[in-house]
């Protein structure tokens, strides 16, 4: 009886024991995340690691519009990406040919481009030229162009009739349109996208979207951009996406970023192109970050015009914080080229194609000779006039904070490093004033929302979503 009980005691000492240790193992877990979540930079990788990192637009339309990067919480279903993924990121997407209709013939004779022709007196103007034509005058054939367009067609926008394009008199509409793909590394510039996407969804037959387990600096980041894909908010335009999944760090990168920035951007062309079934050499190939976006007039242009020289530039305007802060000239890109230009002298490389050193290029001679090309390279736009937005750091504070923590480390300055410029109190004094990291400020032309080539148009007709990149939301509206 008295051995019954002390093993019955025993028992229980054990059972409690092992108890308590799954509590105390419990809390120490705790303990430790709580102290990796309130740690300077430095550990942020598993904050990263632990945290779901991504806008539920779907669940809450208006609660955090323009904020989607703050939604940062503990994901106690471990999400995971790669199984979710599945065969996403080994697709290929076979290219169709653009049927729809952009160009009308005149009863008059002429070819005139339906978005750039003024229709209405077009129809007056060809009645005048038949009658001229019964009484013996002579007949003209002439589209009559709205505003901002421009040519014989009414086919050349603003940003080219005034770019430095050297064959202007020599273009010629195309029967069948070039297919245009646009190349872009995503982090977290979610709302920028919207608004590409919104803004080139008719000039852009492909979009390719490269995102990675990693931040430029080395460290794990959540795929938040696949997890919006999956989850429906880009349904709109899901049919024109092309995930690319960049799943490993470049070695190097850590101790030079700019082994890691070229590096993210041969792989996104690389993989990318490798998965596009259907090219053809003369299709036009587009490589922007994701703070630039080209205005569709100028990606149309090239879609649907014969006779212009590559590679191209593209003049943006530039901004900073949001469209508010105006800067001085334009942001000029090297950000395209045909299909055959990209594989036969660049290698396949996008990085190579931000370069400007294209005629130093081994291919260079011979793909002039094969093809009887004049490879010029010319802009898009002007100072004056321009083909697009290049619009920096234009996140909330908490956006320009991930920023600073993930950027690459070669660009130094690093301001992520410094505990003081992640404060959020300190960043949002810089949007207010238009300061810099380095408390430099400067002087910004003035900005009027009104003003032609403010914002993307989709922005614009947006304005509560994207109040705080149109509007400086920390200046007091009555002053």
């Amino acid at each position: 009886m008295k051995m019954r009980r002390h093993k019955v005691f025993l028992l229980c000492t054990v059972g409690l024991c092992v108890i308590s240790f799954l509590h105390y193992y419990k809390a120490l877990h705790y303990v430790s995340l709580l102290r990796e979540l309130s740690a300077p930079y430095p550990n942020i990788k598993s904050f990263i690691m632990v945290s779901g990192f991504f806008w539920r637009e779907k669940e809450h339309p208006k609660a955090h519009l323009g904020r989607e990067h703050i939604a940062v919480f503990l994901d106690n279903h471990q999400w995971d990406p790669l199984r979710s993924m599945g065969d996403l990121h080994t697709r290929t997407h076979r290219l169709q040919d653009d049927k729809t209709s952009y160009f009308v013939s005149t009863k008059a004779g002429a070819l005139c481009f339906k978005q750039g022709t003024e229709m209405a007196s077009q129809k007056d103007y060809s009645v005048k030229t038949k009658t001229r034509a019964r009484s013996g005058g002579k007949r003209l054939v002439k589209c009559v162009c709205r505003p901002g367009w421009h040519g014989p067609y009414c086919g050349v926008p603003t940003m080219v009739y005034h770019s430095n394009l050297p064959t202007k008199e020599r273009l010629t509409p195309r029967e069948t349109p070039r297919r245009v793909i646009n190349a872009i590394n995503v982090n977290h510039e979610f709302d920028l996208l919207h608004a590409r996407f919104h803004e080139l969804h008719q000039a852009v037959d492909l979009f390719l979207i490269c995102e990675s387990n990693f931040t430029a600096y080395g460290e794990k980041r959540p795929l938040s951009f696949l997890r919006l894909l999956l989850n429906g908010t880009y349904n709109y335009i899901r049919h024109k996406i092309l995930y690319v999944f960049l799943d490993h760090f470049p070695d190097g990168g850590r101790q030079d970023g700019w082994i890691a920035d070229d590096y993210l951007r041969t792989f996104l062309t690389r993989n990318g192109m490798s998965r596009v079934v259907g090219l053809r050499p003369d299709d036009v190939f587009v490589i922007n970050d994701a703070d630039e976006i080209p205005a569709h007039e100028g990606l149309l242009f090239l879609k649907l015009f014969d006779g212009w020289t590559e590679p191209f530039a593209i003049h943006m305007r530039k901004s900073l914080y949001g469209f508010f802060w105006k800067q001085f000239g334009s942001l000029e890109v090297i950000s395209g080229c045909t299909v055959g230009m990209l594989r036969n002298v660049y290698d396949g490389d996008g990085i190579k194609l931000r370069r400007r050193e294209y005629y130093t290029m081994p291919g260079f001679r011979k793909y002039e000779n094969d093809t009887g090309h004049i490879l010029v390279q010319w802009s898009v736009g002007s100072p004056f006039h321009y083909a697009g937005w290049h619009c920096s750091w234009c996140f909330t504070p908490e956006g320009i904070y991930f920023k600073l923590v993930s950027a690459q480390n070669g660009d130094f300055p690093r301001w992520g490093d410094y505990e003081d410029k992640r404060d959020l109190d300190y960043i949002r004094n810089l949007i207010k004033t238009g300061g810099w990291f380095d408390g430099s400020m400067q002087e910004y032309p003035p900005a009027d929302s009104k003003e032609h080539m403010y914002a993307p148009k989709y922005m614009i007709e947006n304005h509560e979503r994207y109040s705080y990149l149109l509007e400086n939301p920390y200046l007091d509206p009555k002053k």
